[in-house]
């Protein structure tokens, strides 16, 4: 079997079996073709042309292409579409062994959540009052609700519940949650469906009129759009940040962890599969917290402390603090 007749096999098993989302089979596609083009480079037609001559050491050699030039989450991910691949194929028995299994992906430290603080939350907010009423309420439920920009972008009018303050949400693996929809967020998607019913008339398929959010010709709005919008908005904040969508994502979780919320609500909101994922915004709530206690505890370590005074010192003091009408002047014994 060759390697595009593979290839095509395997993106058809990620439509149809497993239900992937257009951007991950995309984002698939890229890596695989990154590596064929990678062996058409090195001279190794023979490896394209048969599947089964390709091993470890081709895949170490694609990979290292990139090290120095892509960032080592760029490199892991590529690394992760190959053992995806192989493995499908080796379950498929095209291959008796997947040759990315045995190398190993470069370590990461993984960052925490880039959050906004509620100051900058409510600033952003505020400047942005009169935008179009359509971008304030995807702003808002953004924030409100958590969710990620692909999810907004693919929500229908009948997943939305205003009057109980509730939206039903097709998240990773195509499973559904209900995610609660806060007041400010009701009232301005109740303020944008008037907009939406003129948008809606443009609309050309029966998919674009169930949309609820769409753009200047009644179309469904993408995800790139929604960034770019963001962008603008941000500079009219005056908001000296790299803000995206998923900023909203990450200050909905890290409030909700300020707030008092334990981490598994946290989890069955945002819809993570793992506890684990949920758990980056714990290193987040400790560092605001290491913050604050450096500032005010006096063992702390980081504030400079002042050596006692002497007595005489003490004294002098007290005399000046009395003088200047800042203590009370002491009692006669």
């Amino acid at each position: 079997m060759t390697f595009n007749d593979a290839m095509r096999l395997f993106v058809r098993h990620l439509v149809t079996e497993k239900l992937r989302s257009g951007e991950t089979v995309r984002a698939y596609v890229a890596d695989l073709q990154g590596f064929s083009e990678y062996l058409s480079e090195s001279g190794k037609p023979n490896e394209l042309n048969n599947i089964q001559k390709i091993d470890q050491f081709h895949v170490r050699g694609f990979l290292a292409k990139g090290f120095g030039r892509l960032k080592k989450t760029s490199v892991g991910r590529k690394l992760a579409a190959l053992r995806t691949f192989f493995r499908f194929l080796v379950r498929e028995k095209v291959l008796a062994v997947n040759p990315a299994a045995a190398v190993k992906a470069p370590k990461t430290e993984k960052p925490l959540p880039k959050a906004l603080t509620a100051d900058e939350m409510d600033r952003f907010f505020v400047r942005n009052s009169e935008t179009n009423k359509r971008d304030i309420a995807i702003f808002e439920l953004l924030y409100s609700s958590g969710l990620r920009v692909g999810e907004l972008t693919t929500l229908k009018i009948q997943d939305l519940d205003l009057s109980d303050g509730w939206v039903r949400v097709i998240g990773k693996g195509n499973k559904e949650r209900y995610v609660p929809v806060g007041s400010r967020a009701v009232e301005a998607l109740n303020e944008y469906l008037p907009t939406r019913a003129m948008l809606e008339a443009k609309a050309r398929s029966a998919s674009e009129k169930d949309a609820l959010f769409l753009n200047s010709r009644g179309g469904q709005l993408s995800s790139r759009s929604v960034a770019r919008i963001l962008k603008t908005q941000v500079v009219c904040a005056g908001l000296a940040k790299n803000v995206s969508p998923h900023s909203f994502r990450h200050s909905f979780a890290t409030h909700m962890l300020y707030g008092g919320a334990d981490l598994r609500s946290i989890q069955e909101l945002l819809g993570h599969a793992s506890l684990s994922t949920t758990q980056r915004y714990t290193k987040a709530d400790l560092a605001k917290l290491m913050e604050v206690y450096d500032r005010a505890h006096p063992r702390s370590g980081v504030r400079d402390e002042k050596p006692p005074m002497s007595e005489k010192s003490t004294r002098k003091k007290q005399a000046s603090d009395i003088a200047s009408g800042g203590l009370p002047l002491p009692k006669k014994e």
